[in-house]
């Protein structure tokens, strides 16, 4: 126990209750099993034990914390609503224009959509740690964010084209710019989804923190945080359904259900993991997903090149049986399935629900 005791004397030193140290102990690797060797039931019974061992000359031992869970601000509330703000005004300003200021109302939309989305991933319960918000990793997931962003726009359209134009029928960039080639009721609900994902994540991280205190074992809180890590997901992707069939009513477009709803439980599961200092696998999955629709559409302009049709026949097959949406419904859905399993996993972890101190 001395032995144990020194390996994490910071951690035991700085906690404010044994709480906090188990759930220190657990992101170091610390499991029951090991709790056994020192003869104590599990990871909490031996957090109180080590809490008690360490000396406090001349301070009062505070009294346990029943739950540090964090406060709704007005700022991150308002950061949510932006995107969608910004979006509604833009889609408005496209539907009355034409032609070139058509054109630039849309880079403008676009540039200030980019600006807010940021501002409402910097602020509150979407808001990445100091460390993830830098790095590699970071500029991988904007990026792949972006292509299936800008594939939920235009990729459908482009993707019928390649498929059904032929080798004698160029796609060019003004097809693109046509009113008819976007499908912005999918992007305009996504956008308004990011108010209902900031509290979803609010709600994810409250309830973790009063199971975390009332816990008294990891496997108590697992199997209270694992329902209410799928009931988030739930409460969201209900929310999403709804603003597509809002917007899709509205702007009278296809509502693009399945692969608007699988886009969307994908950028939640991944904006989550980093919110919880798991960067690695949210770029694995974006990158799976964005990489798989750019394949679908090389294989098909490789297709229209003389003597490669055959590269395309996977692609026009599932096409032919299923549609174009199909493919980013795959995509994303495969994806967003993946990273639900792993957040099912780390997720309900204490350790991953431990407050770090940062402003919230």
């Amino acid at each position: 126990m001395k032995v144990l005791l020194h390996r994490h004397r910071e951690l035991c030193e700085r906690a404010v209750d044994p709480l906090e140290i188990a759930a220190g102990l657990e992101a170091r690797g610390v499991t029951d099993r090991t709790a056994a060797r020192y003869r104590h039931r599990d990871v909490f019974s031996l957090a109180e034990e080590l809490y008690a061992r360490v000396p406090r000359p001349g301070e009062p031992r505070p009294a346990p914390v029943p739950a540090n869970v964090p406060r709704v601000r007005v700022t991150w509330v308002l950061a949510g609503l932006l995107p969608g703000t910004l979006g509604v005004l833009t889609v408005t300003g496209l539907r009355l224009t034409h032609g070139h200021p058509r054109l630039l109302v849309a880079l403008g939309g676009i540039l200030a959509v980019a600006l807010a989305t940021r501002t409402a991933l910097r602020h509150g319960p979407l808001a990445a740690p100091p460390g993830a918000r830098a790095g590699r990793s970071a500029y991988a997931a904007r990026a792949c964010t972006l292509w299936l962003l800008a594939y939920a726009l235009v990729g459908d359209d482009l993707l019928h084209r390649l498929v059904t134009g032929g080798p004698g029928a160029p796609v060019t960039a003004a097809d693109l710019l046509r009113p008819t080639a976007t499908t912005t009721a999918p992007v305009l609900a996504l956008l308004l989804a990011c108010a209902p994902a900031a509290w979803c994540a609010h709600l994810l991280t409250a309830g973790a923190r009063r199971r975390l205190a009332g816990s008294r074992g990891l496997g108590d809180f697992t199997a209270a945080a694992r329902p209410l890590l799928l009931g988030t997901f739930a409460l969201f992707l209900g929310a999403l359904a709804g603003l597509l069939q809002l917007c899709a009513t509205v702007l009278r477009e296809p509502a693009a259900r399945p692969q608007a709803l699988a886009l969307g439980a994908l950028l939640l599961s991944a904006r989550l993991l980093t919110t919880h200092r798991h960067r690695h696998a949210p770029v694995l999955a974006l990158g799976a997903a964005a990489a798989t629709e750019a394949a679908v559409l090389g294989l098909s302009s490789a297709g229209r090149l003389p003597g490669c049709a055959f590269l395309a026949l996977p692609v026009r097959t599932l096409v032919a049986a299923a549609g174009e949406t199909a493919v980013p419904a795959l995509a994303c859905g495969t994806a967003a399935l993946a990273l639900l399993v792993h957040a099912a996993h780390v997720l309900t972890q204490a350790s991953a629900h431990a407050p770090t101190g940062a402003t919230e």
